[in-house]
């Protein structure tokens, strides 16, 4: 029987680290951690409302590029702080923007003396993420682009990113057929049994005319 786990949830502790950092009594943890999933929808809810539609520009100036690679959220007595990391942080250096925000997020909070700290950072290497490929190829897919011609081209953006290893794989109904498959690329190395290697995991699902594809993407960064 194939055992098959998270890689993510495989290396906690290791080499990945939690994106919370709060304490609570054992009869409030369930309520943090509601609050943390509420914060999370609420900036991705965000993020996916003001975006900018445009399909002949390239990803770094479009506003699908506005991908959040993860939120860590911490919480002190009276303050939480929330980080966001994301690819191209277009959208949120507007004027206002962050304004905006924190009103949408302080009526996720559920203490209202607890006052909201939202930082803002860029993700030094974009195409080092999975989350951004993810949406890259799922960019190429909804404007009709052959499923084999993105991944590749996902490969061909992670040379940019110093990277030792990448697989994409993609199941459903590619390309219209009436039965669903997987299709699957590989470079590099990946060693997905040793706890010691940093490898950067995503699952994206994709809403196309022929249904839902999903999207896996393992990156094997060090």
């Amino acid at each position: 029987m194939g055992q098959k786990i998270n890689p993510l949830g495989f290396r906690l502790g290791t080499t990945q680290n939690h994106h919370s950092f709060w304490f609570a009594q054992p009869k409030n943890y369930s309520e943090g951690l509601q609050e943390d999933k509420k914060i999370r929808n609420c900036i991705k809810n965000y993020i996916q409302k003001n975006r900018k539609k445009g399909s002949n520009r390239k990803i770094e100036s479009d506003s699908s590029s506005e991908v959040i690679t993860h939120i860590e959220i911490q919480k002190e007595i009276d303050t939480i702080h929330v980080i966001i990391h994301i690819g191209f942080p277009n959208l949120l250096k507007k004027k206002g923007a962050i304004e905006e925000l924190e009103k949408d997020l302080q009526k996720e909070v559920n203490s209202v003396n607890q006052r909201l700290n939202i930082a803002i950072e860029k993700v030094k290497e974009p195409y080092r993420q999975p989350n951004i490929l993810a949406e890259y190829i799922a960019f190429q897919l909804k404007n009709r682009v052959s499923f084999r011609k993105a991944m590749k081209k996902a490969i061909e953006l992670t040379k940019k990113a110093d990277i030792k290893g990448v697989k994409i794989k993609i199941a459903g109904r590619l390309a219209g057929k009436e039965i669903a498959r997987a299709e699957s690329i590989k470079k590099g190395r990946l060693p997905l049994q040793t706890i010691r290697a940093k490898i950067d995991y995503c699952c994206y699902p994709i809403r196309t005319i022929y249904g839902v594809l999903g999207v896996k993407i393992w990156i094997f960064v060090e």
